[in-house]
């Protein structure tokens, strides 16, 4: 559910752009889905090994002690996690807008604000209830994969109907420039973008039931090959109905796609991308605010942050700064 969110959405074209070629582009996919595998091994040994939540951080500073701890804790609050959710939540607020403004880019404020709607509706929740943050993750991550899902199915009814042009081998590795060395570290980070969050697990290790017999283990291997497949065919769907210059141009791949082939139902490809980015930010807050409480547990954050109510057992102190932070960078 961490996982997916709008990278599957917005990284296909990045990827492609830097390939230089969709056979390429498809590898990239294949090979970012066997890095974030081979991490999500070295996790799952660090979760069983250090069952601390707090993910990065907690190891960090068992290994390398409280300095690199600190650093890595501080710079996570200020700037990765806050910016990567004002991205997910500014990108879910475009495409619930898109049907009320069709022919222009949504406004900025209108954007904004519902983006802050949205971060603080999931803080209230993510305040009020463990289970139902965990409930509209399992929700939401289900209606990601459906969408992910129709979108497999009518690529392989293109295919069977022989629209694969695209995906032959003389036309797939037809590049339309040589890429560097450089270009394929830009096409590997706009794929692994698409991964991010297959970590988030080690986030919540004390809040999973065994995590060292089998839950946190099995979680990984089950979901990482699945996102890769996932990711992988969703690609290949795309070049079924688009050439690679209509994918470079378009600035929303699903929802292209959808006007091309789904006719009536294009509308489901704009649902299912706020819906995934929905879901998205509810496991960044979810995950984010036990980054805080850890810190704070170990003493680098103020201690109010590792404060939990004593009703609803959710560290509202961390989900606050978590989100207030987040709200300063949209």
């Amino acid at each position: 559910g961490n996982i997916i969110g709008s990278g599957i959405f917005i990284s296909p074209k990045g990827v492609l752009e830097h390939a230089g070629s969709v056979g390429l582009a498809l590898i990239i996919w294949v090979l970012g889905g066997g890095v974030a595998a081979l991490g999500s091994l070295c996790y799952a040994e660090l979760g069983v090994t250090i069952p601390k939540s707090g993910g990065d951080y907690s190891y960090v500073t068992e290994i390398f002690g409280g300095l690199a701890g600190f650093l890595l804790l501080w710079s996570a609050v200020l700037i990765m996690y806050p910016t990567s959710l004002a991205v997910i939540a500014l990108t879910f607020s475009n495409y619930v807008l898109q049907p009320v403004f069709p022919n222009c880019i949504p406004p900025y404020n209108a954007s904004r604000i519902l983006s802050m709607v949205c971060l603080l509706l999931l803080t209230w929740v993510n305040s009020s209830s463990v289970r139902w943050a965990t409930r509209i993750q399992d929700i939401f991550t289900a209606g990601k994969l459906l969408a992910l899902t129709l979108i497999i199915i009518v690529g392989f009814i293109q295919i069977f109907k022989g629209n694969y042009k695209e995906l032959t081998p003389s036309n797939a590795f037809n590049f339309w420039m040589t890429p560097s060395v450089g270009h394929l570290a830009l096409a590997f980070l706009q794929g692994s973008f698409a991964f991010s969050g297959w970590n988030f697990l080690n986030y919540v290790t004390e809040e999973l039931v065994d995590p060292r017999r089998q839950n946190l283990p099995r979680a990984i291997f089950i979901s990482i090959p699945l996102v890769t497949f996932v990711y992988t065919f969703t690609n290949i769907a795309y070049f079924t109905a688009m050439s690679p210059q209509e994918l470079l141009s378009s600035n929303a791949v699903a929802v292209t796609f959808g006007e091309k082939l789904l006719g009536y139902f294009s509308w489901v490809m704009p649902v299912s991308v706020a819906l995934s980015t929905f879901g998205g930010i509810n496991g960044y807050l979810f995950t984010s605010s036990r980054l805080c409480f850890s810190g704070a547990r170990e003493g680098h954050l103020p201690s109010l942050l590792a404060m939990i109510h004593v009703k609803h057992c959710t560290p509202i102190p961390a989900l606050l700064v978590c989100v207030s932070v987040t709200i300063l960078a949209l």
